[in-house]
């Protein structure tokens, strides 16, 4: 937690930006039958049985000091698509930089050997070398800032049910261009001071 937390603290850096990423499973969903639109005194309904099309996951990148996020949606998680949504980042959206500092939580596809399992070895080292990997402690994904931004886009988009993948895909990169147009910025206000006041029971206790 305090390593987090501690990285948190750091002025932005051009050459080194923290990025924190994470992954929410979505299942697709249509409606059986048509809406009932909105009238006088009454408010749109649908109703509650629902055709199911699959599921799909939902990929988020937020760099909270450079007020910037990207979204990315596909069939599944594996460390495959973990592997090759990384080195979309590093080639792509931060080619310039000397190294991305990865804020994730502990899912076992978060980590260089998924790089391996998608690339040759010359590859994976070349993109695992750009790499610093911090993983936020076990049942504390809630230091994770890129889960705050996945909240914030299910309430915002993903409420209504949705079937398509492309659907999806176009709902939530027009509000990943909507949120950094209006550069949403994320003020993260908890420090390893107040973790040491706040979660002392969770520190163990010393014997001298």
């Amino acid at each position: 937690m305090e390593d987090i937390l501690e990285i948190y603290s750091r002025p932005y850096n051009y050459s080194r930006p923290v990025v924190n990423m994470d992954e929410q499973p979505f299942q697709r969903l249509s409606d059986s039958r048509e809406y009932l639109p909105m009238k006088p005194g009454l408010i749109e309904r649908e109703d509650y049985e629902y055709q199911r099309h699959g599921t799909a996951s939902i990929f988020i990148f937020v760099d909270a000091l450079g007020n910037w996020r990207k979204t990315s949606v596909r069939e599944r998680r594996t460390a495959l698509d973990w592997a090759q949504e990384v080195k979309e980042l590093l080639d792509n959206d931060y080619s310039d930089r000397d190294k991305v500092i990865l804020v994730c939580d502990n899912l076992n596809t978060h980590c260089v050997g998924s790089l391996y399992k998608a690339f040759s070895p010359a590859e994976a080292l070349r993109l695992s070398r750009r790499l610093e990997i911090h993983h936020t402690p076990k049942h504390g994904s809630w230091l994770n800032i890129a889960e705050c931004e996945l909240s914030t886009l299910t309430r915002q988009c993903l409420k209504k049910r949705i079937a398509e993948l492309e659907t999806l895909r176009k709902i939530t990169k027009k509000w990943e261009v909507n949120r950094n147009s209006m550069q949403k910025g994320i003020s993260w206000q908890f420090t390893v001071e107040n973790s040491r006041i706040k979660l002392k029971s969770l520190y163990p206790i010393i014997q001298m």
